[in-house]
């Protein structure tokens, strides 16, 4: 038996090759991500007449070039968790830091482990392609809000208190009233030049036009705001710029986000498992192709408690002779993607009226009962969420 220990890095790597009782076969040495140079790897590997077993920590996207080379040529690769190699690698009192260092320490780790030691397994394309798009799409949200938040900002100058009253991007239907509002208005000068009439009349031409729900007394009120608020930037050519900018900017990441969720439902549409996590209770057509991108394939999870442990919402028990703890808090080493996309459908879930598929639901409503604060019970009932999910999908592919 061999382990080879992979350290990597951007564009290198230092590898080593090990025996049991510490023997080195090859190395430490420096490779670099090019062909070139990961075909002699490979080559020093085949050439060996034994079993051999590559391991590398998760690094990103640093490790993939070689974790794909070796899998494209039938190598066995395990990629382990950082922090478990870290728990690991401080066992000793002295830490030495080099990666020449760090390859010898993970080679080792592979013969301890050899046996628990897993084969990567490679999730379809079209998974792969998902979890990017989902992990562009988290990018653009963050842009979003900041984007928001800055036109929220100036309008405090130009038009206080009018956020309130719109709502801002909606992703199902792709629109953003609060951005057109304020393109077509942008400072309460320009509603105050009107009268009440006028400015009611405006508006319901302008939301008949946007498609927006046209309602007399959202006008009126508007019109009262402008009467009585007190804008501390002038109506000129320098704010109807910063404010028409900070709406371009704005309508721009939401154009961004509608084209990756697009391409993302249209991805997810071709899955097997989609007709089930869509008509699961508070999963919707935006949701549900964020759901499968962020939890990828569950064939590779051996069970429902590996994919809740994956998602960082076990609560792993503690107990020391004749103490056992029972006020145990989430474990939150797992995919903070999961959570926070589990989370929100937990949001819709109770801001809408009781599903057919209701066992969720039904399930947050007996945690409250019993006195749990609403966010624990919505963890709660996404700890239950992902165990039907798990076995539903699983059935699918079954």
């Amino acid at each position: 038996m061999v382990s080879v220990g992979i350290d990597v890095s951007k564009s290198k790597s230092t590898v080593c090759l090990m025996k049991p009782f510490g023997e080195i076969v090859a190395g430490p040495m420096e490779i670099k991500h090019v062909d070139s140079e990961l075909k002699a790897l490979i080559k020093i590997i085949k050439s060996l007449n034994d079993e051999v077993k590559v391991v590398m920590e998760a690094t990103g996207i640093y490790h993939l070039p070689v974790l794909t080379y070796l899998k494209d040529h039938g190598v066995f690769v395990a990629v382990v968790n950082p922090y478990q190699m870290k728990q690991y690698r401080v066992q000793g009192l002295r830490r030495v830091k080099t990666d020449k260092a760090d390859s010898m320490v993970i080679a080792k780790y592979g013969l301890d482990k050899w046996d628990s030691l897993m084969d990567y397994f490679s999730s379809e394309d079209k998974y792969r392609e998902l979890t990017l798009l989902s992990r562009q799409y988290r990018h653009y949200m963050r842009i979003h809000i900041a984007s928001l938040q800055e036109l929220t900002h100036i309008l405090d100058y130009t038009m206080p208190g009018l956020k309130k009253e719109f709502k801002s991007w909606d992703p199902e239907k792709g629109r953003d009233k609060l951005a057109d509002f304020v393109e077509h208005y942008w400072h309460y000068d320009n509603i105050r030049r009107k009268s009440e009439r006028q400015f009611v009349e405006s508006y319901l031409k302008w939301a008949k036009k946007k498609g927006y729900h046209r309602s007399q007394n959202k006008a009126a009120k508007i019109y009262s705001m402008a009467k009585e608020g007190i804008p501390t930037l002038p109506a000129d050519q320098t704010t109807k710029m910063l404010v028409l900018q900070a709406v371009e900017v704005l309508r721009r990441v939401d154009e961004t986000l509608n084209t990756i969720l697009a391409r993302m439902q249209e991805i997810a549409n071709t899955l097997p498992e989609y007709t089930v996590v869509r008509s699961m209770g508070g999963v919707g057509d935006v949701l549900a192709p964020r759901l499968i991108a962020d939890i990828g394939d569950v064939r590779r999870f051996h069970n429902g408690k590996a994919l809740i442990a994956y998602a960082g919402i076990d609560a792993p028990p503690y107990q020391s002779g004749q103490f056992v703890g029972t006020n145990r808090n989430i474990s939150k080493r797992g995919s903070s993607a999961i959570r926070k996309t589990g989370y929100e459908v937990m949001r819709m879930l109770k801001s809408h009226a009781e599903p057919e598929d209701n066992v969720v639901y039904r399930f947050i409503l007996k945690k409250e009962a019993e006195g749990k604060p609403k966010k624990v019970a919505k963890v709660a009932g996404l700890n239950k969420f992902l165990r039907i999910y798990y076995a539903r999908v699983m059935e699918v592919y079954s």
